[in-house]
């Protein structure tokens, strides 16, 4: 029995691809219900950043910031809701990111739907909850497997 740490990509190459898969049908979706790059890419760096996924944060920031995002804006988005360089829809999407990354049994899912439901259709909620589930699936991959942080 080994004891090395596997990379469980490496080693299920065929669900690793299936994840890939699904995460190409997500954006496609959260394009074709008018999610930018710039708000995808955010919800991939918080829920990276919750999660303390160095791999997918040195992905998902140069994306950011390639997709239109300021530095200045990545600086401050673990405080997003106090910043002020949010916009509603940002906010409502960064809401519903957190609330499905960080299952808390207290918060009402329902209200938070309902706020996010303010400035988001029902496709871009629905969008927003499939980057998230994503995101969270694949830091848990690189965080299993120990991925180390890409450098460019």
């Amino acid at each position: 029995m080994s004891a090395e740490r596997p990379y469980i990509d490496k080693e299920h190459p065929t669900v690793y691809k299936a994840l890939g898969k699904a995460a190409v049908a997500s954006r496609a979706a959260s394009h074709e219900a008018s999610l930018g790059d710039d708000t995808i890419e955010l919800i991939n760096v918080r829920v990276s950043q919750i999660n303390g996924c160095p791999t997918c944060l040195s992905i998902h920031v140069p994306k950011a910031r390639k997709a239109g995002v300021k530095q200045s804006v990545l600086d401050v988005l673990p405080s997003w809701r106090e910043a002020g360089v949010f916009t509603d829809m940002q906010k409502a999407a960064l809401l519903l990111a957190e609330s499905l990354t960080v299952i808390d049994p207290t918060v009402d899912r329902q209200a938070i739907n309902a706020r996010a439901a303010a400035h988001l259709t029902t496709a871009q909620i629905s969008a927003v909850e499939w980057t998230t589930t994503l995101i969270n699936a694949f830091n848990r991959v690189s965080i299993a497997s120990g991925h180390p942080v890409i450098t460019r």
